[in-house]
């Protein structure tokens, strides 16, 4: 009996635990690229150049995409059905300052439901663009106990940094014929 008290007093203060745990989340990567604004800013205003760049397009080589509202900028809208490593979900273009900001929403349905807001940043720096890329949100309860054992940083941080990658690799790679 004092065995079962233990372990329930042990599991009460882990849960007291992970409900003080940060109720918002923010992950953000930047790396500078030799290109400007004007000539990064295009793939990430259009869903349709995603495919070129963004690393969980090539997490799922069968992935289902839908493509409605404008073509580019605010109201674009990318939805998605892939499998287990993508999962489901939307992301709208909310708002955007062209070669400056863009800021979207985004909805996981699967493999489990969240809405977090995404955010690109382009600094222009003598000839070079600085390009942030963040994702934040709420971090229910749930959230903060898978952060316990993922980490969030890491994961998502590390795609970031793979999605910043590509888009300098394609901008500053020169176009044969150009």
């Amino acid at each position: 009996m004092m065995i079962f008290a233990i372990v329930v007093l042990f599991l009460i203060a882990f849960l007291l635990y992970v409900a003080t745990l940060p109720d918002a989340f923010r992950v953000e990567r930047s790396l500078e690229i030799n290109a400007t604004s004007e000539q990064i800013f295009p793939l990430i205003d259009d869903f349709h150049a995603w495919e070129a760049w963004s690393p969980w397009e090539k997490a799922d080589p069968l992935v289902q995409r839908t493509y409605s509202g404008s073509d580019s900028g605010p109201g674009a809208v990318y939805a998605w059905q892939g499998n287990k490593q993508l999962g489901a979900g939307r992301m709208e273009i909310l708002e955007t300052r062209p070669h400056d900001y863009l800021r979207l929403q985004i909805n996981f349905y699967k493999p489990f439901a969240a809405q977090n807001t995404i955010e690109f940043k382009l600094e222009n720096k003598a000839g070079k663009t600085v390009v942030s890329h963040a994702m934040f949100g709420p971090s229910n309860f749930m959230s903060k106990l898978m952060g316990l054992f993922f980490n969030m940083d890491k994961m998502v941080g590390g795609k970031f940094d793979e999605g910043l990658q590509s888009l300098k690799e394609i901008v500053e790679t020169p176009v044969p014929g150009k």
